[in-house]
């Protein structure tokens, strides 16, 4: 179930970083709906559905990757328990940009934000050529969330589980990606109570302690 709307409230964040064209919002629509759809628009600022991961509304928040708009991505980041860090896997240049302009967005998310890296578009190996090889992207997750994850900072096995090559054509792996930071956040907040809510309305109210 996938809910919009500007007054939608959430308990948990999660947001989607990544280059323009790296197939963010088309990850999320495969996700949410089960369907692809080919030329989709780009995403102008950002926007966000709420889907339900058991007890918890869920906020996905799709940013745009234009550089003009790295600043609103910055502002949507606040307070993000999980980030997905999406590239192409067949364009080196969007996995570099992760590193250069992408992490840093992460500084207002919350301490111990969980961070998925994502390969997208691997339908498109044999046709365009591969670009960025399985084991950059998986190391690439694990040293990122040793360094900023308290979660995973003893278990370096468990740090690269945060790495998914992905088609949102075909369907490979997108389940599998949410399937993970869901049973991963809400494994995090059992017998945790919940203090507060994060709202979708451009303002955020802290709540205890997920992430």
């Amino acid at each position: 179930m996938a809910v919009s709307g500007s007054r939608q409230k959430a308990d948990l964040k999660v947001v989607i970083l990544g280059s323009s064209s790296v197939g963010k919002t088309s990850l999320i629509q495969r996700y949410l709906s089960g369907h692809f759809v080919e030329n989709r628009p780009s995403t102008i600022g950002a926007a966000f559905s709420v889907k339900q991961w058991g007890n918890f509304k869920v906020a996905i928040w799709d940013t745009a990757g234009e550089e003009r708009f790295r600043a609103l991505s910055s502002f949507y980041s606040r307070d993000a328990c999980a980030a997905i860090l999406a590239y192409s896997i067949t364009d080196k240049k969007s996995f570099e940009e992760l590193q250069k302009h992408f992490l840093c967005l992460l500084d207002h998310a919350r301490e111990n934000c969980l961070l998925v890296v994502v390969g997208t578009k691997s339908d498109l190996i044999d046709e365009d050529g591969r670009q960025v090889e399985f084991e950059v992207g998986q190391e690439f997750a694990k040293q990122e969330n040793l360094r900023r994850n308290d979660y995973f900072s003893t278990n370096e096995a468990k740090a690269s589980t945060a790495f998914f090559e992905t088609s949102s054509k075909t369907g490979e792996n997108v389940n599998e990606l949410f399937q993970f930071l869901e049973k991963t956040l809400l494994s995090r907040l059992k017998g945790s109570e919940r203090d507060g809510v994060i709202s979708l309305d451009r303002k955020t109210k802290s709540s205890g302690g997920c992430c």
